[in-house]
């Protein structure tokens, strides 16, 4: 791996104007947030969407909130309900709203007040490439993503998809927060490496947290 292109978890760091890694941030919540986590999934469990090419994602997802992100033949979409409940996804946590606009506002964005998470579960070799996110109405608000459990490789590219990416190590706690004229930046996440973390096991778990609709 090439030295310039990788940088190992400075506790903050500027990616560019708009973005930037909060180290640890949300280091503090963890154990509360994880139980949250599992009550969601009791009621909304993870599954391996499909891409509209027919590709089986090797991340797990699931959601909460307003409306939940899904993808299928159709298309990548958001959609107030669970296809494979038919039933509303779960309601989002307290904690999931404050530490999101916490980031938020600590990476210069205030006020931000997500009406969406998708849940991610990253188990060795688990990847996702990069891409962009622009299924969202409101494309003013910032983009949160906090990490949990086991470390990954961050892919933050630039407004091409074939600008090379640098890369960043995540680890438990970290937030990841960008917008403005970062907002439609290519991110995505190298295979996750083996390993054992004592609150997840075998797996990293990551939230991100969308404003959806304009208000």
């Amino acid at each position: 791996m090439l030295p310039d292109l990788f940088d190992d978890a400075p506790r903050d760091l500027m990616l560019e104007p708009g973005a930037v890694v909060l180290g640890g941030f949300a280091a503090g919540h963890d154990a509360a947030l994880m139980d949250a986590i599992g009550v969601i999934l009791d009621a909304a469990p993870l599954r391996h969407l499909v891409t509209p090419g027919g590709w089986r994602m090797s991340v797990a997802m699931s959601n909460c909130g307003r409306v939940g992100w899904v993808s299928d033949r159709r298309g990548y979409r958001y959609d107030p309900v669970d296809p494979e409940s038919s039933r509303a996804w779960p309601a989002m946590p307290g904690l999931f709203k404050t530490i999101a606009a916490r980031a938020a506002e600590a990476a210069g964005f205030p006020a931000f007040v997500p009406d969406a998470c998708l849940i991610n579960r990253y188990e060795p070799g688990a990847r996702l490439s990069l891409h962009q996110d622009r299924d969202e109405e409101d494309r003013e608000a910032p983009i949160v993503s906090i990490s949990l459990g086991l470390p990954a490789t961050f892919l933050w590219g630039g407004q091409k998809r074939g600008d090379r990416p640098r890369r960043i190590r995540l680890t438990h706690g970290d937030a990841v927060v960008w917008g403005g004229p970062a907002r439609f930046a290519f991110h995505g996440v190298d295979p996750v490496a083996d390993g054992i973390h004592s609150l997840t096991g075998r797996a990293r778990f990551n939230l991100t947290f969308r404003k959806v609709f304009r208000s």
